[in-house]
């Protein structure tokens, strides 16, 4: 946490009294934040690592928020306001463009896990084409069919419960997909935490292939992303990572990059009026708003830095494993949260 914040003098304590008079407090998440103290909220970047937070990876982006936190909803966070009033050059947005581009060159999402790969089916399977159909039948068959992913989210987390109101489990944001989209091909990805075994599943999450065509694991989001026509979520970063890669969205929720006429929306945000480039979008999230380190040399950095960072400790020497110390963590989580 130094590393973030080397322009200040930083004191970690076990309880809030023990703050002196004046201090500014770093809180972590949704934490009640103490009277006579200014507060400050940190929570991951969303360019995060190369593995799970819940694994204890450390992070090298950090957003350190003053007005509140990016997913809730309810009033407007440091990046919200960001989004509505910054006035976005054009430098900026070249450089926003240029980032993205390197992101999506390189196949980087926030955690950067999953090792398999998965393929689109061209059509249903009750429509395939036999074998020895003569080719008038090939020429007939039906167009490819549309395929959406829906990306589970762990449904305790404050991001649903702050960010989306009406929708608040994966099992009734498949049901909805569905009655939507009666004939696409519906693919669920569990939560990485989830699969993981770190968190515990949501309500009723053993019934989504009631919903879905196919449930998709051990794929890394990039990869699957490069296979779908369109991405529906909850509040799920997913959603930002989609629309990097010009994928359309449809929001159910109300996550930090809804309301600026990047998504469809399902649920209103009379709050966000003002209409976004993708490029304005990318600018405040991933350059504006978080703060960066480089994983080896442990001071700040720039957004296009820690991106090469990203990448070279995924192929490169720093190729992450996990140790053997975080897997018997992982075993003793398990325990305390019931995750068999």
């Amino acid at each position: 946490m130094r590393a973030f914040l080397p322009e200040s003098r930083l004191h970690f304590i076990r309880y809030v009294h023990q703050a002196p008079a004046g201090a500014t407090l770093l809180l972590w998440g949704t934490q009640k934040a103490p009277a006579g103290h200014p507060v400050i909220r940190v929570e991951d970047g969303f360019l995060r690592s190369i593995g799970l937070g819940a694994d204890l990876v450390a992070p090298l982006s950090y957003c350190f928020d003053h007005s509140g936190l990016y997913y809730d909803a309810s009033q407007p966070s440091d990046l919200e306001q960001i989004l509505a009033t910054h006035d976005f050059d054009a430098p900026l947005l070249d450089r926003a463009r240029a980032l993205r581009a390197q992101i999506v060159t390189l196949g980087l999402t926030k955690y950067n896990v999953g090792q398999g790969n998965w393929q689109r089916p061209a059509r249903p399977a009750d429509r395939t084409s036999p074998a020895n159909a003569p080719a008038s039948t090939a020429s007939a068959m039906p167009p490819p069919i549309s395929v959406i992913l829906v990306p589970g989210q762990v449904e305790s987390d404050a991001s649903i419960a702050l960010g989306s109101a009406a929708t608040r489990s994966n099992l009734n944001l498949l049901r909805q997909v569905r009655e939507r989209h009666p004939d696409a091909y519906i693919v669920y990805k569990p939560h990485p935490d989830v699969r993981a075994g770190l968190r515990q599943a949501g309500a009723q999450e053993t019934k989504v292939q009631q919903f879905c065509d196919e449930v998709v694991e051990d794929v890394s989001m990039h990869q699957l992303l490069t296979q779908v026509d369109q991405v529906h979520v909850m509040t799920s970063a997913a959603g930002f990572e989609a629309l990097l890669r010009n994928i359309p969205v449809t929001c159910y929720g109300s996550p930090f990059y809804a309301g600026w006429g990047l998504t469809t929306d399902r649920q209103p945000i009379p709050r966000r009026q003002r209409k976004l480039s993708l490029d304005a979008l990318v600018a405040a999230a991933l350059i504006l708003y978080p703060r960066y380190i480089h994983p080896r040399q442990q001071r700040l950095c720039s957004p296009e830095a820690a991106v090469s960072a990203l990448h070279a400790q995924r192929h490169g020497s720093d190729d992450y494993h996990l140790p053997i110390w975080r897997k018997a963590f992982r075993l003793l989580l398990r325990q305390v949260v019931g995750v068999r």
